[in-house]
C-alpha cells in the first residue's frame, strides 16, 4: 500500500468529562497525547488530519504537518467523524484513530496497513479485534464504505460494533503487543497506569 493511497484522522472531539481535563493535551515526557498520535500517523503518510470543533486549541500541539478538519457535528461521536473524514479526504483508505492511545505504536500501524492491499474490493473495513469486540479507533476504512455509513446513520444507527457487524470487515487478530497499545485511558489512573507501563516496557 502506497502511502499516498493512505489518510490519518485523529479525532480530538471528546469531552473528556471523566478524565476532568482534556484528553488531547495531556502530556507523557513533555509530548502531548495529541502529538504523539499525530507523529505515529506522520510516520506511516503525509496525509495527516486532525477532526476538531476547536482548532484553535490544539494548533500550537499538533505536528507542523497535521492539517485541521473543522467538525461539522461536534459532540455527535466518531461514526459521524469518520463520514465527515470520508467525505472530505479523497485518499483509497482513512486510519480513524483516537488520540487517548498513549502506547501507539508505529511498527504495528504499519504492519497492519502493509495488509491492505491483500483484501478485494469488497472490504469496506479492516479493524482490530478483540474479546468480541471491534477497535474502531484505531481502524482503516475504506472510501467506498460511506455511502454504507450514511445509509446506516440517516436510519439512526450510531453504534460502530453495529455497522462493522452488517459490513464486509475484516478483523485484525489483536496479540498482547496489540491489546497494550489499543489501551486507552478514560480517567487520570488509567492515564497513570499506562503511563507506568510504556516505561516498563
Amino acid at each position: 500500500m502506497t502511502n499516498d493511497k493512505i489518510a490519518v484522522i485523529v479525532l480530538a472531539g471528546g469531552q473528556s468529562s471523566r478524565m476532568g481535563t482534556d484528553k488531547a493535551l495531556l502530556e507523557i515526557e513533555g509530548k502531548s497525547l495529541l502529538q504523539r498520535a499525530c507523529e505515529v500517523a506522520a510516520a506511516l503518510t503525509p496525509q495527516v488530519y486532525v477532526l476538531t470543533a476547536w482548532p484553535d486549541r490544539y494548533r500550537s500541539t499538533a505536528t507542523q504537518k497535521s492539517q485541521f478538519l473543522v467538525e461539522y457535528n461536534p459532540g455527535s461521536g466518531p461514526l459521524v467523524a469518520l463520514t465527515q473524514g470520508l467525505t472530505d479526504i479523497s485518499a483509497d483508505w482513512i486510519l480513524l484513530l483516537a488520540c487517548d492511545l498513549p502506547l501507539l505504536d508505529s511498527r504495528i500501524i504499519d504492519n497492519w496497513a502493509s495488509k491492505l492491499t491483500e483484501f478485494p474490493p469488497s472490504t469496506l473495513a479492516v479493524v482490530p479485534y478483540q474479546n468480541s469486540r471491534w477497535e474502531p479507533l484505531c481502524g482503516f476504512y475504506r472510501k467506498q464504505s460511506l455511502s454504507s455509513l450514511q445509509s446506516f446513520i440517516d436510519k439512526g444507527g450510531r453504534s460502530f460494533q453495529e455497522w462493522l457487524n452488517q459490513i464486509q470487515a475484516i478483523p485484525l487478530p489483536v496479540g498482547e503487543p496489540e491489546a497494550l497499545m489499543l489501551s486507552n485511558c478514560n480517567t487520570s489512573e488509567e492515564f497513570e497506569q499506562l503511563k507506568g507501563k510504556m516505561f516498563d516496557s
